[in-house]
This record gives C-alpha cells, sequence and structure tokens, in this order.
C-alpha cells in the first residue's frame, strides 16, 4: 500500500480575497512551527438579546490571543441541535483569526452537505473538519432524531475535493457543466485508541483511504495515551502517507471523565485507570482542577517533541483558562516532552499497539511491527464470523461476479440481452429471485447498489448503524456499535478478510459512493450492466423490473 496524496493547485485561477483564510491555515500546518487551536461549541437556541453572548465573548476573547492560531467550530456534536457552525464564524470573521468548521454527515443528506459546502465557500470558510458524527441520541423536537448518513466521511472528503477540482454536474440538455473551483482544506479524523486489532487496523487503513480521497490534514480523535497519539505518524510514515496531523486534547474534569470512561460520548476513550486518578483528584480542594489542567499542558508539549503540527485543545470554558494551558506547555523544558509521553500513557487492558514498544521512549519502535500480528498476518486465525455461509458466497462470486472473468461476460451478454429485448417478466423474476436469496443470506434492504463484496459480505444497511460503506465510523467501543446493540460490522469484516490474507487491502479501491437511484432494482442486472457505484458515471434509474 503506496497511497499518493494529490493537491489542486491551478495557476491559470485567479486569486480570490477569501482564499488568504484557507491558504494561511494551511500554510500554518506546513511551516514546520508548532501552533495550537481551541474549540468552541454552539449551543441550542436563540442568542439573548440583552449584550453579546457569553460563546460570542469567548471566541473573541480566544480570537484576540496571538498564541492561538485558529479556532475550530464544531457541528452539533452528540447529535444535538444547534446553531450552525458558520453562524458563530461569520460573527468571529471580522477578528481575522483563522476558522475551521466542522461538517458532518448525520443531519444533512449530499445534496445539503453540498449546499453547505457552497454556502461556506461563499461565505469565504474553506477550512472544513470533515467526521461522520455521532448518531443523535439526544431529544430532538418531540423525540429522537434519525440519523441520515447518505454519505460517510470518505464520501464527503471525495465530494470537497471534486468540487475544489471543478465539479462536474450534468444539466437537463444532457451536456455537463463544470462549476467553479473551491479551495477546501479538508481535514480528516482518525481513531487509534481501540483495544483490538480488529478495530484498530480498520481505524488506519480508513484514514490512508481519506487521504487517497483528498484530507489533506489529520486530527485523531479523544484519547489520553500518548504512544496511540504517536503511532498515528508512526502508520503514516509506514504506509507512505505525508499530511500534518494535530495532537487533540481535552481538558478533564471528574464528569467528563466518567462520560467519556462510559462510552457515552463515542470515540472519546478514558481507561478505568485514568478515571481513578480523575475521581482522586477531584476530591481535593480545587477539584482536580490543577491536575487536569497540567494534564491538558504536558499532552501538548508533547505533541510539540514529537514533532505534530499543531496542538488542538478543547473543554476550555474561558480564555484564561486556554491561555493558562498554552502558557504552561511553552514554559517547559525542551526535552520534559519524554518524561510526560512516559507518563500519559492510560491504555485499557490488553491494549493492540500495531508497533512494539521502545522501552527507551516508551513509545513504539517504528523499525519493529508487532511480532503477535506480523506472525498473525501469516497464519491468521478462523475467527467465528468466517462461516460456511461466507465462504460460499466467496466462491460464488469469484465465479460469476469478478468482472471481466469466469461466468461475468457470460453472465453481462445474458442480462444485456434481456433488457433490450424487453424481458420484463423475466428480469422481474429473477430480481425477486436476487432479493430473497439476499435478504435470507444478508438481510438484503433492495438497495440495488450493493457493497457486498467491499464489506466482508455483511450488509452495511442491515448491520451498521451508520450504514458506513468505506469503513467503520469512531464510535465502536471493545468491538461493539456505538449503540452497543451489536458487534461492529467493520471490525467483522476484517476478521474475515484476515483470514483470507485481504485484511491490508480492506479499503485499497475507491470510495463507495452509494446511488440512491437504484434502490428497488436489481444490483445483480445493475452491476454487469455498469450503472451501479463501481462505475464512474452515475447511471440513470433503470425501469422497475
Amino acid at each position: 500500500m503506496n497511497p499518493e496524496i494529490s493537491v489542486s493547485n491551478d495557476p491559470c485561477q485567479p486569486p480570490q480575497r477569501e482564499n488568504a483564510v484557507a491558504a494561511s491555515f494551511r500554510n500554518l500546518l506546513n511551516g514546520g512551527k508548532f501552533v495550537y487551536g481551541a474549540e468552541l461549541v454552539t449551543t441550542r437556541g436563540i442568542p439573548e438579546a440583552n449584550g453579546p453572548p457569553k460563546l460570542v465573548e469567548l471566541g473573541e476573547a480566544l480570537a484576540a490571543d496571538s498564541r492561538i492560531s485558529w479556532v475550530s467550530i464544531t457541528d452539533n456534536p452528540g447529535g444535538n441541535p444547534m446553531l450552525p457552525a458558520d453562524w458563530l464564524a461569520n460573527i468571529l470573521k471580522p477578528t481575522g483569526k483563522q476558522l475551521v468548521i466542522h461538517l458532518t454527515c448525520k443531519d444533512l443528506n449530499r445534496n445539503g452537505l453540498e449546499s453547505a459546502a457552497w454556502r461556506y465557500s461563499a461565505e469565504g470558510f474553506h477550512n472544513i473538519l470533515v467526521l461522520t458524527g455521532d448518531y443523535p441520541a439526544a431529544a430532538g423536537f418531540q423525540g429522537q432524531a434519525l440519523p441520515v448518513f447518505d454519505l460517510d466521511s470518505v464520501g464527503l472528503i471525495t465530494m470537497l475535493k471534486a468540487m475544489n477540482d471543478g465539479m462536474e454536474v450534468s444539466r437537463p440538455n444532457g451536456k455537463l457543466d463544470r462549476l467553479p473551483k473551491t479551495d477546501f482544506f479538508i481535514g480528516a479524523a482518525v481513531s487509534p485508541f481501540k483495544r483490538q486489532e480488529r478495530e484498530l487496523m480498520p481505524q488506519y487503513f480508513k484514514l490512508a483511504r481519506k487521504i487517497r480521497s483528498g484530507a489533506e490534514w489529520v486530527i485523531p480523535q479523544l484519547g489520553y495515551d500518548i504512544r496511540k497519539f504517536h503511532e498515528i505518524s508512526l502508520f503514516m510514515d509506514w504506509a507512505g502517507l505525508s499530511s500534518p496531523i494535530v495532537g487533540n486534547v481535552y481538558v478533564l474534569n471528574k464528569t467528563v471523565a466518567g462520560l467519556f470512561n462510559k462510552n457515552r460520548i463515542p470515540g472519546c476513550v478514558v481507561s478505568d485507570e485514568l478515571l481513578a486518578m480523575a475521581e482522586k483528584y477531584a476530591a481535593g480542594p480545587d477539584k482536580g482542577r490543577a491536575f487536569f489542567l497540567e494534564l491538558a499542558a504536558k499532552q501538548l508539549a508533547a505533541f510539540k517533541g514529537m514533532g505534530f503540527a499543531a496542538g488542538y485543545l478543547g473543554g476550555v470554558h474561558t480564555a484564561d483558562a486556554f491561555a493558562k494551558i498554552i502558557d504552561m506547555a511553552e514554559g517547559f523544558g525542551a526535552d520534559d516532552w519524554k518524561e510526560f509521553a512516559k507518563e500519559i500513557q492510560f491504555p485499557k487492558t490488553d491494549e493492540f499497539y500495531l508497533f512494539e514498544k521502545d522501552e527507551a521512549t516508551g513509545l513504539g519502535d517504528r523499525e519493529r511491527l508487532n511480532e503477535s500480528y506480523v506472525k498473525s498476518l501469516k497464519t491468521p486465525p478462523r475467527a467465528g464470523d468466517v462461516t460456511l455461509s461466507y465462504q460460499l458466497t466467496r466462491m460464488i462470486h469469484s465465479l460469476a461476479f469478478t468482472p471481466g472473468k469466469m461466468m461475468f461476460p457470460s453472465l453481462q451478454k445474458f442480462y444485456g440481452r434481456l433488457e433490450s429485448g424487453g424481458s420484463r417478466r423475466t428480469l422481474g423474476a429473477l430480481h425477486r429471485i436476487e432479493h430473497a436469496s439476499k435478504s435470507l443470506l444478508y438481510g438484503c434492504r433492495d438497495c440495488g447498489d450493493c457493497a457486498l463484496p467491499h464489506t466482508g459480505y455483511l450488509c452495511p444497511r442491515a448491520s451498521c448503524s451508520k450504514t458506513q460503506r468505506n469503513g467503520p465510523c469512531g464510535g465502536s467501543f471493545d468491538g461493539r456499535c456505538e449503540l452497543d446493540d451489536k458487534e461492529c460490522l467493520w471490525a467483522r469484516a476484517y476478521d474475515r478478510l484476515k483470514y483470507y490474507h485481504e485484511s491490508a487491502e480492506i479499503f485499497d479501491g475507491p470510495p463507495v459512493v452509494a446511488n440512491a437511484a437504484l434502490v428497488g432494482t436489481s444490483a445483480w442486472a445493475n452491476n454487469f450492466l455498469g450503472r451501479d457505484h463501481q462505475h464512474t458515471t452515475p447511471p440513470d434509474k433503470p425501469s422497475q423490473s
């Protein structure tokens, strides 16, 4: 695996005044100097009219602090309905501070996401952190909302990259038009704080897919194990990837530590050991404030020492606290981070690491992959998910559904003759047989754009709460879905593919973006006749069988 990162730069395009924001942030992360960013979370409801909202006051105070290089604004974290990120970004824009907007897939379909992206570009906001988003668990209007997840994070990155390149759209007359190019500086997240190999390796491989798809900078989700943070850079070197990494810090308190420990905030991890420490210090006269601020400062110092591009600080509610943490981080000695890196290692029991530990540094050894992992690749265990049904399905796929091989050309001609001859009854009968058999075996939802070959023959619509087709979200916990109602589909798929020595190629293909026009039609026919996601030109919806 040797992913390449392609960045679009068109010298023929005239410079635009708004692009200074994106270019400045891009230069900051690639400038070789460690910089700091701050997170702001918007609120639910209209701000009170009597004076500026506290959130705006905080944002303006952060913008006035020269030590903070950018402010990042979240998109409805936890699935809560809140004021949109660009509302606050527009208020802070006159400060001249670099601004990053989070964009998630849970609330908008692809048209809504594209519309939001055009709006952000038109408003002069070009720095976008792309996230799958939390499954909506908080109460909305008269109950819990249904999520969207029409695109996943890889699909959204792919769309933003297409907008940067000049998106082609089809006009009513059938002609293609190329839209004006955007200049998004696209960020991606990765979740290294996974206890099991079957969860962690898909996270890393999906990160490679995100960068190949157009992501230009990387931020990890939250955890408190510097060795795991360091391992991201080791993986990227191993995989031939080169993107700036932003270290992520959230200032704990006793309550937040408990929520992270119980997986109440998906993807944010606090081990039992760290929770015990948080409870111990929280019982002190300052409720642990000094301990928690120092822990955050030590993390920032470790990120700087490891060569990360930046540190990103959240969980702070006053500008003074942000300043105090940064001052503390800058006040440490040049080599103090090495001790902090050893000190801040709070893994869960039996935590899997891709690289062996370097006993001298306490971090990963870039020269040595996990010996047990390497051994298991040579003789992979047969997990419980490697069923007889799965093995037969693989055999059938190789015989009938591998383009250009075995029975595929004959079936392609057969379906072509049926369609050209108008044999609707025969096509309808074949579709019913297809749907019945796939429903029985995989829980098929008749999407007409089948992803089974990419997901270890586990239907993402039936077996993934977020219908992820391009890899796992960051919310799984000990191999379980973030909703804790099932095993993570991608952990199961990894086990299956590893048995056949295919785990490292799990996300090597192009991004999978399903075409909703095919819902209720034959996925077999669509595959044989070039109408599904495996073909570059989105097809028109075929007639219903």
